[in-house]
């Protein structure tokens, strides 16, 4: 099937079968698809943690709102988050960042105020998130991204340190009954004029 016609098929699930669990072999695959996401001068300012213990995910569905049920019923939650410790940010530029970046960062980056660049590395992660997504439906596995959520709890719930939680996504198998799949209500979508602008 096509990179198109995946995205025609691809919704963001909002009722998952919780007896469907999906494989190790695929959720490593997932690891190492994040691994290799783009991000800008290579900064990689991120962490992915994958959760399928039952325990930790029914603490985290309570810090979710509405996501709850989601979130419980699913197979994994990926909770992404951001480097926010500067410092250790700047030691893993030097260390490990090409000279061209290096410097970039130097130039562009470190003089901003501490928010804004943060808000610049948040940027990167939400970079993968497309990247994630669009590997989960290629893999036929379902997906639903969540910013309803508390990231302080979840910061506390999983132990994070130097990094703030942004957002998390949930990732199984849809339930048969569940009434947001595009073959049953469509998919809503502006139409190409109004979000496409073609400069030939």
């Amino acid at each position: 099937m096509d990179f198109k016609s995946i995205a025609e098929k691809r919704y963001t699930t909002k009722k998952f079968d919780a007896s469907k669990k999906i494989s190790e072999s695929q959720i490593e695959d997932l690891k190492q698809i994040l691994k290799l996401s783009p991000s800008s001068i290579n900064s990689q300012p991120w962490l992915f943690s994958f959760v399928s213990n039952k325990e930790t995910k029914d603490a985290l569905a309570d810090a979710s709102f509405f996501n709850a049920p989601k979130i419980k019923d699913a197979s994994h939650l990926i909770v992404f988050s951001v480097q926010n410790n500067l410092e250790e940010f700047e030691r893993h530029v030097e260390n490990n960042l090409a000279e061209g970046s290096v410097n970039f960062y130097k130039q562009f980056v470190k003089e901003q105020p501490k928010e804004k660049t943060i808000n610049w590395l948040s940027q990167q992660v939400y970079i993968t998130l497309g990247f994630f997504l669009a590997a989960c439906a290629t893999m036929k596995i379902d997906s639903t991204p969540m910013e309803g959520i508390e990231p302080d709890k979840y910061k506390d719930i999983l132990k994070i340190k130097d990094h703030k939680v942004l957002f998390s996504v949930a990732i199984g198998y849809r339930d048969a009954e569940d009434g947001n799949q595009p073959e049953i209500i469509g998919k809503s979508r502006l139409s190409t004029d109004e979000v496409i602008q073609s400069i030939d």
